[in-house]
């Protein structure tokens, strides 16, 4: 978290979301990149892996799409297994979702937000969206593992994960 030292607009500051995203990164120490007005892109480190994080605002519909990337590649021949996977996986969650690339066969997850008429976006709602994608992506990350590597069914890499999971300290 944050703490209220730390150069990055106040609880009360609502910024435009690209802003807001970008002093947020700044002050976490993120490498991060405008790339346009509506587009920020950067990496966070999880638990397993850095992810990279693409956020994408639509003003027209006042709605800003995450994206997070743990940079897994999902192989023609596992496919079917990761797809009973995702399923699974999507079931649990309660915000968000992951998915996989038709194109590259990377995986993804993916959330948004509908920001009021204004169009700003909070500090507390920016961290939340942030923490929830790298929460997600670290919580199922070893049972997409499991799939991909340890040649484990859907069901026995859910499982697996979510003991290893909570056993975890």
């Amino acid at each position: 978290m944050i703490s209220a030292n730390d150069d990055y607009p106040g609880e009360g500051d609502d910024a435009a979301p690209v802003d807001m995203l970008a002093a947020l990164f700044e002050a976490r120490g993120w490498a991060h990149e405008i790339v346009s007005p509506h587009e920020i892109s950067g990496e966070v480190q999880g638990s397993w892996t850095t992810y990279q994080i693409r956020a994408i605002w639509r003003p027209e519909d006042n709605v800003l799409q995450l994206l997070c990337l743990p940079d897994v590649r999902v192989a023609e021949d596992k496919r079917k297994a990761a797809y009973e996977l995702l399923a699974l996986v999507n079931e649990q969650l309660w915000l968000g979702h992951f998915d996989i690339w038709s194109q590259g066969g990377m995986l993804v997850y993916r959330n948004a937000l509908l920001l009021g008429d204004d169009g700003l976006l909070g500090l507390g709602q920016a961290q939340g969206l942030i923490e929830t994608a790298v929460d997600e992506c670290d919580r199922f990350y070893p049972a997409f593992q499991f799939v991909l590597w340890g040649d484990k069914t859907a069901r026995e890499a859910l499982a697996n994960a979510m003991v290893d999971a909570a056993g975890a300290a």
